[in-house]
């Protein structure tokens, strides 16, 4: 049994309590698998055909099938980032669908943000007067758009990347189409006896990458703006404290917040909090988890109705031991299959609310469909209330700390933090106040330490070096509930970026949202690299994904390098058993896109190298 498993007192306080209980958990599952594969590891092990499974080894260089260690790694990484689009695509494809069924009245939402919604519509040529009809036309142009052959340039990259980028990107063959035909691409690319060369499976995935970025994360979030809103900065609160067993608790957990948002509207009604005081209860909150409760935390204050979010992902089952869920609702991604055996034990109900999810006894099935997600939400509810008459006298295991940080920092709240315009920022950046940027989107996982450990490490060390941090995806909770998207982190900043985040009253570590918003750091990055007059690969700007875990993630390091990005990734991903993709991912790319894959597990060994990185730009920029 490890002594801790997370950067998180919480966290630990409630492994105890599951250990005591001897129920099942993601850090006793990790212990349990001991020693992992080195094949597998390296990359260097292939199941997909009857021959197999296939192993690189000394003194066999070659699968059955012919192909070498080389094109089986780069083959084996394409998977992965096929899998990565294909979620990020199946969120975009919600959203269209959800703005079509809310401009034609069928949803309980309405268009938040105007402005996101002419912005979608000016890329697809769309010229609707009426917002709803604009709504419905831009829906119907995001799925459109979507499935753009792959022999068509994307509209999304066409209007959205910089012009550098683009002439780049053309010369090498890698400017994308839709993404759709991209992931039909390099799904067929990637089977038996069709590419086994390392470099055209490398092009390939630095397409989807690409595609990634512009023209699924784009108008997802845009979309998503639309609907909800827009980010603004506003106090929240995080951690495993905002549970609290006296009230009826819904969490909904996943990637996707429709149902989310949905339940908030619902939750806000006197007549539903009347019907949860009837039971006993203080009343119904809705409880964000993972980045759905990310995607909700940035858009809403808190209220009665709903309250903040518990963490990342590695929480979920330590959240239900509290005893406190009624309902945990899974929409798309991030549900681990182990849950029902958990909230059998704690009282809690799985609901899916996403066709997708498949986790093993699962109570109730509410799958989300735009128009009629105003009474689903109402169902959820219901269960949710009939739950808490038979949990209320259960026993419970809750923890009282919560942390209060500053979310809400999308690209437009920074820019109205700085009075409107990037000239502040690039001020700060020239006079080195601030020496760089650093996009921390990351998930979590127990590979490279306890929960969070090196997300956080890594974190401080960049802001005691002036290093201003974005903070997105399941790394951002990581940061959350460490406090360092509060004010108070702005002791821990070095002194010029101190100065700054004191005049500009915001913490050294900006929530800048989900996974989800790597699309709109992109944009950011190309406006930044656009006011200076330079290529992106030019600035003094990295990523970091300190403790990343799953598909998406690796999808996103790829859109990175594709965009000339220094990105430190760990843990070492599956690529080390060929020495020609370690070479390509480390040194050779710096000379094609200008991007380098950085790795590391030494906290102070990765700021140290991406520090040497700004500077190395800084310099060569003359500031």
């Amino acid at each position: 049994m490890p002594e801790t498993v997370s950067q998180h007192e919480t966290v630990n306080a409630q492994y105890q309590v599951m250990a005591a209980d001897e129920a099942t958990n993601v850090a006793d599952r990790y212990e349990a698998q001991g020693k992992r594969c080195p094949f597998c590891e390296q990359g260097l092990r292939c199941s997909l055909c009857s021959q197999g499974p296939c192993r690189i080894k000394p003194g066999v260089d070659r699968g059955v099938c012919g192909i070498d260690g080389a094109g089986m790694v780069m083959r084996n990484l394409v998977h992965l980032n096929i899998m990565g689009l294909g979620a990020y695509g199946h969120h975009a494809r919600d959203v269209g669908e959800t703005l079509i069924a809310t401009g034609e009245g069928k949803t309980p939402f309405r268009i938040m943000d105007e402005s996101k919604l002419d912005m979608l519509a000016s890329v697809l040529g769309i010229e609707e007067a009426d917002v709803n009809a604009r709504a419905v036309a831009v829906g119907k142009g995001i799925l459109d758009s979507m499935a753009q052959c792959s022999d068509e340039e994307s509209i999304w990259v066409k209007a959205l990347a910089p012009e550098s980028r683009k002439a780049l990107w053309r010369e090498l063959g890698i400017f994308p189409g839709g993404p759709l035909h991209e992931l039909l691409d390099c799904t067929t690319r990637s089977m038996t006896n069709i590419d086994g060369d390392y470099v055209s499976l490398a092009k390939a995935a630095l397409r989807m990458g690409i595609a990634t970025f512009y023209a699924v994360q784009v108008p997802l979030e845009m979309g998503q703006d639309a609907l909800f809103g827009t980010p603004q900065p506003h106090a929240a609160h995080v951690d495993l404290g905002i549970l609290d067993a006296d009230y009826v608790n819904i969490l909904p957990n996943g990637h996707e917040p429709f149902m989310g948002f949905a339940l908030v509207q619902a939750a806000e009604s006197e007549e539903v909090q009347a019907r949860a005081r009837d039971t006993g209860a203080k009343g119904l909150r809705i409880v964000g988890s993972i980045e759905t409760g990310q995607e909700m935390m940035q858009r809403l204050a808190a209220s009665d109705a709903f309250v903040g979010m518990t963490g990342n992902w590695i929480c979920q089952e330590y959240a239900i031991a509290t005893g406190a869920v009624d309902v945990f609702a899974m929409d798309m991604n991030c549900s681990v299959p182990s849950l029902a055996e958990i909230a059998d034990r704690y009282g809690t109900k799985l609901v899916a609310v996403s066709h997708v999810i498949g986790v093993p006894g699962t109570h109730e099935r509410v799958d989300y469909v735009p128009a009629q997600v105003a009474e689903q939400a109402q169902r959820i509810i219901d269960i949710a209330i009939e739950n808490f008459r038979e949990r209320k006298d259960k026993p419970r295991h809750g923890v009282e700390r919560r942390q209060e940080i500053l979310t809400g920092f999308s690209t437009e709240a920074v820019l109205g933090a700085l009075g409107g315009t990037l000239e502040p920022l690039l001020d700060a950046v020239k006079s080195g106040a601030i020496k760089g940027i650093v996009a921390m989107v990351s998930c979590t996982t127990l590979k490279n330490g306890p929960q969070d450990s090196l997300t956080t490490a890594v974190v401080r060390e960049l802001i005691a070096r002036d290093i201003l941090v974005l903070s997105a995806g399941c790394g951002n909770a990581a940061t959350q509930v460490a406090g360092l998207n509060s004010l108070e982190a702005q002791e821990l900043a070095g002194e010029g970026l101190r100065g700054v985040c004191e005049a500009l009253g915001v913490p050294p570590v900006l929530s800048f949202g989900t996974c989800t918003d790597c699309g709109r750091i992109a944009l950011l990055v190309g406006a930044v690299a656009d006011a200076l007059g330079v290529d992106t690969a030019e600035l003094p700007i990295a990523v970091t994904a300190p403790e990343y875990m799953e598909q998406k993630a690796m999808i996103d390091a790829i859109g990175a390098l594709a965009l000339g990005l220094y990105t430190h990734v760990s843990p070492t991903p599956p690529v080390t058993g060929s020495p020609e993709v370690v070479k390509l991912l480390t040194e050779d790319l710096v000379g094609i896109t200008g991007g380098r894959l950085a790795l590391g597990e030494d906290a102070v060994e990765v700021a140290e190298g991406i520090a040497a990185h700004i500077d190395n730009k800084r310099a060569a920029l003359g500031i």
